[in-house]
């Protein structure tokens, strides 16, 4: 069984112009520095893409967070003088962060910010969305989405897997917040896929390769997209030497030669040695559909989807025409969708 080990941040901070208007700041992704393990550590600047909304009343300057009066952190939140300037205007902003205190920018984020739950729910976030939007196993911050086929696993669950003589492995790859947009164009050929950071380590490619026939189980749509991935970056060196960002529609382009799965992860492995590194990161924007051919998910643990998004995609092109069948039975026995939703077991058609 794979796991995202992806743990979600409070991406949303609210800051305030003189003439008291607010502004939220949703962050996205670093961009300095880019690494997400450096940017949680700087104690004093740097600089993120991020949403912004009323983006249109922030001409110029600085703005400061601002700060509730009833605010439990609220003397941390004045000692942090935490401060946003806008560099680049755009669907996805760019915006830098001063703060002082020597506080991490993990810490900024925990004192100041809020969880982001998805936009469907229609209400703020909750004190115990702080604890109930979060798998047990989170371990590496940079979502800010959960990957929500996790949330069903407490620890309970885990010894239960282990005492069965399941090996349980993580990979991680970072949830956007592109998992929210919707499918809007007629055709499917006409989604712009997102792209999202994913890491792996060389011991989790090697345990990939070296499984046998052992069935593989991906706990989530997140965990899907990243395994799948590793095809195709491991065709990158066979082809180039080197892996890419796997594109949207690489997968179904035809191919002359088809190298197997075991080669393909040998050949990410070997890189790996030859560049002496012990974890890959790489980005993906793989988009699933009806017509893929899944390379190492055998079986997938997912929570029940909305229409027209590409996760309901995924679902069909995992079961086929049966997806129907298994909604239907969803719909009319009062199973709960979306994030907070009930779970599912599914088998590759």
């Amino acid at each position: 069984m794979v796991f995202n080990n992806t743990k979600v941040v409070p991406a949303r901070l609210l800051f305030q112009k003189d003439t008291g208007a607010l502004i939220e700041v949703f962050c996205l992704e670093p961009v300095e520095p880019q690494d997400y393990q450096l940017c949680f550590a700087c104690e004093s600047t740097c600089t993120w893409k991020a949403i912004i909304g009323n983006v249109k009343r922030w001409k110029t300057g600085k703005l400061h967070l601002y700060v509730a009066p009833d605010s439990p952190d609220r003397e941390i939140l004045i000692k942090m003088a935490l401060e946003a300037e806008l560099v680049e205007r755009g669907e996805a902003s760019v915006v830098a962060f001063s703060w002082q205190g020597g506080y991490s920018f993990s810490q900024v984020m925990e004192h100041a910010g809020k969880v982001p739950i998805p936009p469907y729910l229609k209400r703020d976030t909750e004190a115990l969305d702080l604890e109930r939007y979060q798998t047990w196993y989170a371990r590496l911050e940079g979502s800010v989405a959960a990957p929500t086929a996790g949330l069903h696993f407490t620890q309970r669950e885990l010894d239960a897997i282990d005492a069965k003589g399941i090996t349980r492995l993580n990979l991680c790859l970072h949830v956007g917040a592109g998992t929210f947009l919707p499918v809007k164009s007629d055709t499917i050929g006409g989604h712009t896929m997102h792209s999202e950071p994913f890491s792996v380590s060389r011991a989790f490619l090697e345990q990939l390769r070296d499984k046998g026939d052992r069935p593989l189980v991906a706990v989530g749509t997140t965990s899907t997209r990243c395994l799948e991935s590793l095809y195709y970056l491991g065709l990158h060196c066979l082809g180039q030497g080197a892996p890419g960002v796997v594109e949207q529609w690489e997968p179904y382009e035809q191919r002359e030669d088809e190298p197997s799965l075991n080669e393909a992860l040998g050949a990410l492995i070997a890189y790996m040695d030859r560049s002496g590194i012990p974890e890959l990161s790489s980005r993906t924007r793989i988009i699933i559909v009806p017509g893929y051919r899944f390379r190492l998910v055998d079986y997938l643990v997912t929570n029940f989807h909305q229409p027209q998004s590409t996760l309901l995609l995924l679902i069909g092109a995992f079961v086929g025409e049966a997806w129907h069948e298994i909604y239907d039975y969803a719909l009319a026995n009062g199973f709960r969708f979306l994030s907070y939703g009930d779970s599912s077991l599914l088998q590759k058609v």
